[in-house]
C-alpha cells in the first residue's frame, strides 16, 4: 500500500509558507508602528499657534521699545512630499509673530528641517537651513516630533536663537485633553546668542524656558508653552531688550494636536492587534506544519506494506 508521504509534504510546506508570510506582516507592521507620529503632517499644513499678553520687543521701523503688546506666533508646518528618502522626513518650518496691539508684523523666521522618522533625530540633509542658511549644523530631535515610545529622560532639541542644541530634561507626567502626557523642560539662562543687525559688538543674552507636553505612545507633541527674553548686553552694563514674551498654545490648537494624537494611537492600536493576530497565525500555521512534516517523517521509518497473497497447498490437480 502506498504511503500519502507526497500529500503531508505538499501540505507541510504550504502552512509553513504560510507561517512565513504572516510574520513577514508583523515585521511590516511593527516597522510601521515606529512611523506614525513623525510622517505627520503628510501633505497637510499643521499650524501651531501661541499666544502673549504684556510682550515687550524692539522695533526697527520705530527705533524703540515696544511694551504691553499682545503677540501671536503661528509656525506652519508642511511636509516635504517627494523628498525621495524614505526613512527621512523632511519639514518647512515657517514662522510669524503679529503684534495685535500695534497691528505690526514682526520679521518672519523660516527653518527647513530633516530627520529620522523612527528616532525623531535631526540628519543634516535635503536642503536642511535655518532662515535660509545651509551651513547650519542642526542636531538634536525635531521638537514638534518625538521618537514614538518617548522616554523619562533628557533629549537634545535644537534652538534656533542658541544655533545649537540644547538639553530637553523630562521634568513630570501630566495629562492634556485626557491623555497622559510627559513634560520636557529646555531651561537656558543668559547664554551668548551672536550678534544682532543693531550692534555687531553688543551681544545677544538668550534666556528661555519653554516647556513640551508630549504622548509617549505616538511622541507627538500635544501643548507648548515658552519664556522667551532676548537682549543686547551693553559693556557697561545693562541690556536692551529685544524680545520679551511668554508664549503658551492656545486653546483650539491643544484641542486640535489632541485630536489628531488620538487618530494617531487608534492607529498604532489597530496596527498593533493586526500585529498581534497575525503572529497568531503565524504560530498556527507552523504548528500545523510541523506536524504534518512530523507524520510524513513516522510514515517514512514505518514498513511497507501490501495486499497478501495466500498460498496454496499442494494437491490431486499437481500429479500427486
Amino acid at each position: 500500500m502506498k504511503r500519502p508521504t507526497a500529500g503531508l509534504v505538499r501540505t507541510g510546506l504550504l502552512l509553513a509558507g504560510l507561517a512565513a508570510l504572516c510574520t513577514a506582516g508583523a515585521v511590516v507592521l511593527g516597522w510601521r508602528m515606529t512611523g506614525p507620529a513623525t510622517a505627520r503632517p503628510l501633505g497637510e499644513h499643521e499650524t501651531v499657534t501661541l499666544t502673549a499678553a504684556g510682550a515687550s520687543y524692539f522695533s526697527p521701523v520705530r527705533l524703540t521699545e515696544v511694551t504691553g503688546a499682545a503677540l501671536t506666533e503661528t509656525e506652519t508646518i508642511t511636509a516635504v512630499t517627494g523628498a525621495g528618502y524614505p526613512a527621512v522626513a523632511v519639514w518647512d518650518v515657517h514662522q510669524a509673530v503679529y503684534d495685535a496691539t500695534s497691528h505690526v508684523q514682526l520679521e518672519p523666521e523660516s527653518r527647513t528641517v530633516a530627520f529620522d522618522r523612527s528616532t525623531a533625530e535631526l540628519v543634516n540633509c535635503c536642503d536642511g537651513n535655518v532662515n535660509g542658511d545651509g551651513l547650519v549644523w542642526q542636531d538634536g530631535i525635531a521638537g514638534y516630533a518625538f521618537p514614538v515610545g518617548t522616554r523619562k529622560q533628557t533629549y537634545a532639541v535644537f534652538d534656533t536663537v542658541l544655533g545649537k542644541s540644547a538639553p530637553l530634561a523630562y521634568s513630570g507626567t501630566g495629562t492634556v485633553g485626557g491623555i497622559t502626557a510627559y513634560q520636557f523642560t529646555e531651561d537656558v539662562t543668559a547664554a551668548r546668542a551672536g550678534f544682532s543687525a543693531l550692534s555687531a559688538t553688543d551681544p545677544q543674552s538668550y534666556s528661555v524656558h519653554r516647556v513640551y507636553w508630549v504622548d509617549p505612545v505616538t511622541g507627538s507633541l500635544l501643548k507648548v508653552s515658552e519664556n522667551e527674553d532676548l537682549a543686547l548686553a551693553k559693556p557697561a552694563g545693562g541690556t536692551r531688550t529685544l524680545f520679551h514674551a511668554d508664549l503658551a498654545a492656545t486653546p483650539d490648537t491643544v484641542q486640535r494636536l489632541v485630536g489628531q494624537d488620538i487618530r494617531e494611537r487608534n492607529q498604532i492600536g489597530l496596527m498593533s492587534n493586526g500585529r498581534l493576530a497575525l503572529f497568531v497565525l503565524a504560530s498556527g500555521f507552523a504548528l500545523l506544519a510541523a506536524c504534518l512534516l512530523a507524520a510524513r517523517v513516522l510514515a517514512a521509518r514505518l514498513p511497507a506494506t501490501g495486499p497478501t497473497r495466500r498460498r496454496r497447498l499442494p494437491g490431486p490437480a499437481d500429479g500427486q
